[in-house]
This record gives structure tokens, C-alpha cells and sequence, in this order.
């Protein structure tokens, strides 16, 4: 049995499992703009191409597993979080990663 908040909960696992990097890296949280801007590109095409496949029938959403909020009547709101929640998963992960690179060095 499916929940209709079970792809939010997906992405708020993802969310809360990648928050302590932030005080790993170099705080990506407190860059509001740059992470705008890191996240924006991969939020504009995603968008555009899932609305495109939506409309197209290449794609669809299974209904029990969101919760029905449509963004323009054609993408449920989970997909527009997950545009924004992964990608910045991704740079926490990639600055903390960065951050602690330098301290893992072959000689010490």
C-alpha cells in the first residue's frame, strides 16, 4: 500500500540525511545565491523536459504515491522538489567532500 506523501518522504530523507555536511564543506546554506544559481539550471530543463514528456504520455506519476498538487495542472509539486532537493544533496555532498579533501592527504 502506497502513501500519497511517500515520494515527499523520499525527498525529505535525502534532505535531512545530507544536512550535517553543510557543516563539513564550506556552507552552502549561507551561499544563497550561488546555490541558486547551481541549482536553477537543472531546475529550468528538468522542468521543461518533464512537463514535455507529461503532456507527450511518455511519462506519468503514479497517483497514490503523490499527494495531487499539481504545478500548472500538469507536474505534481514532488517533482519540482525533487528538481531542487537532489541537486542540492549534491552539492552538499560535493562541498563536503571539497572541504575535507585537503586534510586527506597520502603523506599524513
Amino acid at each position: 500500500m502506497r502513501s500519497q506523501y511517500e515520494y515527499l518522504a523520499v525527498l525529505g530523507v535525502c534532505v535531512l540525511l545530507t544536512l550535517p555536511l553543510e557543516w563539513m564543506g564550506r556552507g552552502v546554506y549561507r551561499r544563497g545565491p550561488e546555490l541558486a544559481r547551481a541549482i536553477a539550471p537543472v531546475l529550468v530543463v528538468l522542468t521543461v523536459w518533464d512537463v514535455v514528456a507529461v503532456l507527450r504520455g511518455h511519462w506519468s506519476f503514479h497517483p497514490e504515491a503523490i499527494t495531487g498538487w499539481l504545478v500548472g495542472g500538469v507536474l505534481p509539486v514532488e517533482e519540482i522538489l525533487f528538481f531542487v532537493a537532489i541537486p542540492l544533496c549534491a552539492v552538499l555532498t560535493y562541498e563536503a567532500v571539497r572541504g575535507r579533501s585537503g586534510r586527506w592527504s597520502r603523506d599524513g
